[in-house]
């Protein structure tokens, strides 16, 4: 009996900011993976997560959403989004019942003009009203030149499968890119400065989580515990007192949720320490942007 051959490619999940993309990849991937807020332009840098079985792997890409830059950090989010059409098998496009083709019409014009098949994904069906999914399918139907349209709703994790099944009927024949055992290429100290950051856009209102970075300074593993050395940094000494709070409260909120969230995904107990420190005008500097890692070449 002649053995399947095996499948493997590239999946980029793109869209616009705050559809869902990140909310999608963790339930297809299984893993907290991808920040997940309610605040737009959460997800800043390309990243992967891996879908192994023994027939086929899936290497899903989650990009930040599509913008019309207006920081160096913009265009350097938008350059992780132009290099996900490079490499892509399968592109899945996510928007929701509200989202249009504004300010995104050349990444649009791109994708269509890729070759790659297009899966439509359209999230949030559960708050549709009336006669609403129908305008908005054909509404994007006249856009993107997708192979198929799948309605989802992330959130009740409603038809997700649907998505995976369309996408193995799509992979090319291809031995695993990566090692069955790997779940995503990012280090475990990317991880853990993307759980920190979550914490600040789910506690600080307005301007202050995008005008903030994590960086992980000491990152030390040892065999009942991980300890950590984190600073945050803002582009002016107005935000540090804001992230610091009156007597060091809110930066200590910040801290205690996150270390429960470390401790979580890492499956070890966590001893963390947060500092706060002012990079000037961290997101118009290429140079500080390339020391933070955004640098999609």
């Amino acid at each position: 009996m002649a053995q399947t051959p095996h499948r493997a490619g590239f999946v980029n999940i793109v869209g616009k900011p705050n559809v869902g993309k990140s909310t999608l990849m963790n339930i297809l991937v299984g893993e907290r993976l991808s920040i997940v807020s309610s605040k737009a332009q959460t997800t800043r840098h390309r990243i992967l997560g891996l879908i192994n079985t023994d027939e086929y792997q899936i290497v899903f890409s989650d990009t930040p959403g599509m913008l019309k830059p207006k920081y160096e950090l913009h265009k350097s989010m938008m350059g992780f989004v132009n290099l996900s059409l490079e490499d892509a098998d399968v592109i899945v496009f996510v928007t929701d019942l509200y989202e249009n083709e504004e300010e995104i019409e050349d990444v649009i014009r791109k994708i269509n003009e890729s070759g790659i098949p297009i899966l439509l994904v359209i999230n949030k069906i559960d708050l549709a009203k009336e006669g609403q999914l129908e305008e908005v399918t054909q509404y994007w139907t006249s856009r993107i030149q997708a192979t198929t349209v799948i309605p989802i709703s992330a959130k009740e994790q409603f038809n997700t499968e649907r998505i995976l099944q369309e996408i193995v009927e799509r992979l090319p024949v291809h031995p695993p890119f990566y090692d069955k055992d790997e779940l995503t290429d990012r280090p475990e100290r990317f991880f853990a400065s993307e759980i920190i950051r979550e914490k600040i856009f789910t506690n600080y209102k307005k301007e202050i989580p995008y005008s903030t970075e994590v960086g992980i300074e000491d990152f030390h593993e040892e065999e009942n515990i991980i300890r950590i050395r984190a600073t945050i940094f803002v582009e002016r000494d107005s935000q540090k007192g804001i992230i610091i709070g009156d007597k060091g409260k809110m930066l200590k909120k910040v801290g205690t949720e996150a270390r429960a969230d470390l401790e979580k995904f890492f499956g070890k107990k966590i001893f963390l320490e947060t500092f706060v420190k002012v990079e000037l005008d961290w997101r118009k500097n290429k140079l500080k942007l390339k020391k933070f890692g955004y640098d999609p070449s």
